[in-house]
């Protein structure tokens, strides 16, 4: 009979998370697929990680169950994720050996993990380069080849306590008198519960739901996971998204709706880009809704913080663009002339912004990163609009198709046909 295939469980956040540290945004998901996963399946492991689990309740029993059993743990700290760090400490009390750190190269350590090897890699926000990808997945899977085959202590928990005996796992259940059995008979076994797809076959499918603009699908699938993982951030921020993009049962109230589902990330006072564009775009369609000029200063409000917080473009661009419209409807000729050229500077800025992104991911020669490219262009595009440059807007448009999706196209040219009607009235005109 042939041995067992050895399992590798991989501790880490999901998504894209924000590194408080150095105020970046890191796509843990690309550190995962194309680094951790591949190296691991080379060295000969089977990987699994929290999302891959299909489970009914709580995921905190099969989590519990691969911090004891799996033949190797690996824990990637990056943007000091306190799940991770939390279950490093489990699985340290747990087992003595096979345990591998990894972080990206910013990672501050905490002082418990001072001590304790790390291997770091580089990450550059929500990019990978090639190349470091080749190298550090190379590193890894030699790293994890080497750690099954060794018989040396890698947790402090039992380098430091010499004496400490690992647990041992005993399945019991207890008898009419009371007597504990050693193990569960088959015949009085319960059934097991059905079990809920793993998170990423669901991620998978809303992936794919937002690629069709069936935004209802997406929005029960990231129910279900909001449901399944309340607290991560990056699935209410999607749920949101999704919910307004819907448009159900009308847009007015698909927009409340969406306002309710991120008050949980305390939008008011976020310091995350993220959240602040959500909550800005759902203010930003409220007023075009209700002509309510609190949405409007809101909208305002919340893409100016993101944009000034992180220079985030997409933040910086719409802030642009509401300034021209609060501009528009002003009946105070200097209050009007301040906010439009506030916005030209903006675009000006911010095409600086994402011309230096646009050749960061040139040079970078990232791994995946469309959605990231059409943005960035679409953005250009727009800025160069506001500026008075339609045929550099063209160029970007055009270079930005290949890596759009319907919506996301027909997102762009909306924005960009308001624009030119609010361009037309400029309060410079007369002067």
């Amino acid at each position: 009979m042939a041995d067992q295939q050895k399992t590798c469980f991989v501790v880490m956040g999901f998504g894209v998370k924000t590194d408080y540290h150095t105020s970046r945004e890191l796509d843990l998901d690309k550190s995962y697929k194309y680094i951790i996963k591949t190296a691991v399946e080379d060295a000969g492991l089977k990987c699994i990680r929290a999302d891959e689990i299909p489970h009914a309740g709580t995921i905190d029993v099969p989590m519990f169950e691969q911090l004891l059993k799996a033949d190797v743990v690996l824990a990637d700290l990056s943007t000091s994720n306190c799940n991770a760090i939390y279950e490093l400490g489990v699985r340290h009390a747990l087992r003595p050996r096979t345990t591998i750190i990894i972080a990206e190269e910013q990672f501050a350590n905490p002082f418990d993990v001072n001590h304790i090897l790390i291997r770091r890699y580089r990450h550059d926000g929500k990019v990978l380069d090639i190349e470091e990808v080749d190298r550090f997945r190379k590193l890894l899977k030699q790293a994890i080849i080497d750690i099954v085959n060794a018989e040396q202590n890698d947790s402090p928990v039992y380098t430091y306590l010499s004496n400490l005996e690992p647990p041992e796992e005993r399945i019991v259940t207890t008898g009419k008198a009371g007597n504990i059995v050693s193990a569960i008979a088959p015949e009085t076994a319960a059934a097991p519960e059905p079990t809920t797809p793993a998170v990423s076959v669901l991620l998978q499918q809303v992936t794919e739901a937002k690629k069709n603009s069936d935004f209802l699908l997406a929005k029960a699938l990231l129910t279900t996971l909001h449901t399944l993982s309340p607290r991560q951030s990056q699935w209410v921020q999607q749920l949101a998204l999704v919910t307004y993009k819907a448009k159900y049962p009308d847009p007015y109230n698909a927009l409340l709706e969406a306002k309710q589902i991120l008050q949980p990330l305390q939008p008011e006072s976020s310091n995350n880009a993220e959240t602040l564009g959500i909550w800005g775009a759902i203010h930003k369609r409220l007023f075009d809704i209700s002509r309510d000029p609190g949405d409007l200063d809101t909208a305002i409000s919340a893409y100016e913080k993101g944009y000034r917080l992180q220079s985030d473009y997409y933040n910086g661009i719409n802030w642009a663009f509401l300034l021209n419209v609060r501009a528009s409807l002003t009946q105070d000729r200097a209050e009007a002339i301040t906010d439009f050229m506030l916005a030209r500077r903006t675009r000006a800025d911010v095409l600086k912004i994402a011309d230096a992104k646009f050749a960061e991911l040139k040079t970078i020669k990232d791994v995946e990163d469309d959605d990231n490219r059409y943005w960035v262009l679409a953005t250009k595009a727009e800025a160069w609009v506001g500026l008075g440059n339609d045929a550099e807007a063209e160029e970007c448009l055009r270079q930005a198709k290949p890596y759009s999706e319907y919506w996301m196209c027909e997102s762009t040219q909306q924005q960009i046909d308001a624009l030119k009607k609010l361009l037309q009235n400029s309060p410079l005109d007369g002067l």
